[in-house]
């Protein structure tokens, strides 16, 4: 095969290829803005808030309430609107709350202990309560999760930008061998010198 055929080929796949790393990270790109557009729109709509600055400096309660401060700080007084912060909240402000309520907070034992006892108005109670802080910790995780999704898009958008940079710097090389290599070279060489030699 003639080198400079040889070299057409792999330059055109080369940019075949950077073509197609551009487009996918592209897609990318819009998925991570899809995502965090979603994450976004839809915990603005829930209009949650941390705790503020005043509120974190009094806590009320257990030393276990105490110890979600920290997590809680640098979001003082913020409307929950990132998956990090949907985590944040979920994890040590609802989950917290909720580990100190009878039970545990866990919502199949209060659902178990009311059916027992179905006249007793107080696990009634509890039984709604720790369904909706369990459910909108629920939301918030999924939140978070699919934030994280969109983070993952937007490495991978780096990453193919990155691999077709490279692509687009061999296939400029390989263009430039190709103006440097003579019409006659065979590829490979040894194939090229069978020949002469038998002439």
């Amino acid at each position: 095969m003639k080198r400079k055929a040889l070299d057409l080929i792999l330059t055109g796949g080369g940019a075949v290829l950077a073509v197609i790393l551009i487009a996918a990270g592209a897609l990318l790109l819009w998925g991570n803005n899809f995502s965090a557009n979603q994450v976004h729109n839809q915990l603005a709509m829930q209009q949650v808030y941390f705790p503020t600055k005043a509120q974190l400096a009094h806590p009320t309660g257990t030393e276990v309430k105490k110890t979600m401060i920290p997590y809680l700080s640098p979001y003082a007084g913020q409307q929950v609107l990132t998956g990090t912060q949907a985590q944040v909240y979920a994890t040590h402000f609802i989950r917290v709350h909720l580990s100190e309520m009878p039970f545990g907070g866990v919502y199949a034992k209060v659902s178990a202990a009311s059916r027992a006892h179905p006249t007793t108005a107080k696990l009634a109670g509890l039984v709604d309560t720790v369904f909706k802080g369990t459910t909108l910790r629920s939301m918030l995780l999924e939140a978070y999760g699919f934030s994280i999704f969109g983070n993952l898009a937007f490495d991978g958008a780096l990453a193919a930008f990155a691999a077709a940079g490279l692509m687009l710097i061999l296939t400029g090389m390989g263009l430039w061998h190709i103006t440097r290599t003579p019409v006659e070279v065979e590829f490979p060489k040894s194939l090229g010198s069978a020949s002469a030699k038998a002439a």
